[in-house]
């Protein structure tokens, strides 16, 4: 016997998280490596030497890898199976990041990873089930049907996302993107989400131009391309910003959270098809989205407790006082090689 389609699309997810995984560590090793190599701009005010380092390079490719990966495993396999198994990728990250980067995650930081992933997959394993649309013109029209305003709620979904991304970009990026890491994950996350509706339309038309019936010339294939190489550039763009910032420990579980819920809400929008719920799938659904919630305030407050700590253990950096929690901060975001 062959090996089944569901099989493939697993093995592939297992290993897109593997990748993936690892190529977070490999390009904060490299952002650290650029930083600490050139005086120009770091990556997290804006800079781009990064772009000469080789390790970056690796662990970029090594994610692009990741990501076809994974992007061939939802050809195969169902949403419900390939998404939860990203939380490996968490796992595979922290570890990482414990032997490599030296970022120890405290016992209560593991309780907020293992809470974020938790919720996660409860949340993926009890939403809607998918309708796949036969063709990439049966996609294009669920996500524009005017009819109602039900019909058209994936445009009004659309239109809210590219505004609060617009307001965190021009406004909330400038002042608070240095000190706190939703601001730069949110980026990422609405825009994968957007990313993942517009990878499983060429998804399909991949698919249905391999047995025959040939998607290439519509347009509408085209445009979802199009919007999938501006939200991946996108992503790609914050997501630097990110790990050069924080703590890679923090920022793999609370991106997967983030990108997790806001892809189950883009996906089940765009298929119509949380209709046919029942009482104990949405209770489910909510106790997910409660745990989720709990394991990021968890991954929060341990971070203040690293940096209240911090503050109180060192009383000089080079050569300068440490005279408040907030000269600490700016030394753990700034200056990550510095406290161990």
């Amino acid at each position: 016997m062959g090996v089944s389609d569901n099989s493939r699309g697993l093995i592939l997810a297992m290993l897109s998280s593997l990748f993936i995984g690892t190529s977070f560590i490999l390009k904060k090793k490299g952002l650290k490596r650029a930083a600490a190599a050139s005086s120009a701009t770091r990556a997290g005010v804006g800079g781009y030497t990064y772009l000469l380092e080789p390790l970056w390079w690796t662990g970029m490719i090594i994610m692009i890898v990741g990501e076809v990966a994974n992007f061939v495993a939802y050809i195969y396999a169902p949403a419900v199976m390939v998404t939860p198994l990203g939380a490996l990728s968490i796992i595979v990250s922290a570890v990482l990041a414990h032997f490599i980067l030296k970022e120890r995650l405290r016992r209560m930081g593991v309780v907020g990873c293992v809470s974020c992933v938790v919720g996660s997959v409860v949340i993926v394993i009890h939403a809607p089930q998918e309708q796949t649309p036969s063709s990439v013109q049966q996609i294009w029209n669920l996500a524009i049907q005017p009819a109602c305003i039900f019909a058209a709620a994936f445009l009004i979904y659309v239109a809210a996302t590219m505004s609060i991304v617009l307001a965190l970009v021009l406004y909330f990026e400038p002042r608070y993107g240095q000190s706190n890491i939703l601001i730069y994950l949110g980026i990422c996350s609405l825009m994968g989400a957007l990313t993942v509706v517009s990878i499983k339309a060429i998804g399909i038309a991949i698919k249905l131009t391999l047995e025959g019936i040939s998607q290439v010339a519509y347009p509408e294939t085209w445009v979802f391309l199009a919007v999938a190489i501006v939200c991946v550039i996108t992503q790609l763009n914050y997501l630097n910003k990110a790990l050069d910032t924080f703590n890679a420990a923090l920022v793999s579980p609370i991106y997967y959270v983030m990108f997790t819920t806001l892809t189950i809400i883009a996906s089940a929008i765009m298929f119509k098809d949380w209709s046919g719920q029942d009482a104990s799938s949405i209770a489910s659904e909510i106790c997910g989205f409660i745990t989720v919630l709990s394991g990021t305030i968890i991954l929060h407050a341990t971070r203040e407790q690293e940096t209240a700590s911090m503050a109180g253990s060192i009383t000089w950096y080079n050569g300068d006082p440490i005279k408040s929690v907030e000269d600490a901060h700016f030394i753990l975001l700034h200056d990550a090689d510095y406290y161990e």
